[in-house]
């Protein structure tokens, strides 16, 4: 059975890529920061009849907190197949704009969304690496490539300006390049992928529909061999071929 580690996953997106991904006979694990949410995502998943999962405690924000993540996990399987990096937050209350977004603002995007992933990522290498095809999913946005926020012909150019947001996740998919490329000899495919404007409460319940966003994600999460690598996708953006400029 293959496993995947879904991070943020108790509520939102992640929570419905955990649910697609047990239908699809995986064992998840539930990264969570708040173990009751967690443990109260698991239920209701249990609920449905998918009981091949479990949450565990995981604030991407804490060191101590991955580590005992990846002990944990490591002491349950030797490998791991797929890790999905989809805790993210905005930065604060928006719209914020470069003249009034704050320090404090940008450290803690940056720190969940960027540095939150990194670290995760780091400390589920040597499980990924165990895995026949080990697969990372960053999940980002189309608002962070610096080719469309450039672009005036872009649909969302005059309205999707989170600097803070976008920041953060431009830094995300500049990592993900960097990743692809010194994973390029091994078995793991890396990408960056959009799932799209999604109504949760990340978005203030505006957007399309969760289920789609998830199978935006675990499209990429199951690749094979051929698949590609150190892309950066939004079907949202780009319906015909999916992959977007940085």
């Amino acid at each position: 059975m293959k496993t995947a580690l879904i991070t943020g996953a108790n509520k939102g997106i992640g929570f419905e890529v955990a649910r697609q991904l047990l239908k699809k006979g995986f064992y998840v694990y539930l990264g969570c920061r708040d173990s009751v949410k967690g443990r109260q995502a698991a239920i209701r998943l249990k609920e449905e009849g998918l009981n091949q999962l479990e949450a565990v405690t995981l604030d991407v924000t804490d060191l101590d907190s991955i580590s005992a993540a990846r002990n944990e996990i490591g002491k349950r399987t030797a490998a791991l197949d797929v890790l999905i990096n989809n805790a993210g937050i905005n930065g604060g209350a928006h719209p914020y704009t470069v003249a009034s977004a704050t320090a404090d603002q940008y450290m803690a995007a940056f720190s969940t969304n960027v540095v939150g992933t990194a670290s995760v990522t780091n400390a589920f290498m040597d499980l990924l690496l165990n895995a026949s095809e080990p697969r990372i999913v960053n999940v980002s946005t189309s608002v962070g490539s610096l080719a469309l926020q450039s672009d005036p012909n872009w649909p969302a150019y005059n309205f999707a300006k989170y600097v803070v947001y976008a920041s953060s996740k431009a830094a995300l998919n500049m990592y993900t390049v960097h990743l692809a490329y010194e994973l390029r000899d091994t078995k793991v495919k890396v990408n960056a992928v959009c799932p799209g404007l999604t109504a949760t409460d990340f978005t203030f319940f505006n957007g399309g529909q969760v289920s789609v966003a998830a199978e935006r994600i675990i499209k990429y999460a199951l690749i094979d061999q051929h698949g590609p690598t150190g892309k950066f996708f939004s079907e949202e953006t780009n319906p015909a071929a999916g992959e977007i400029p940085w």
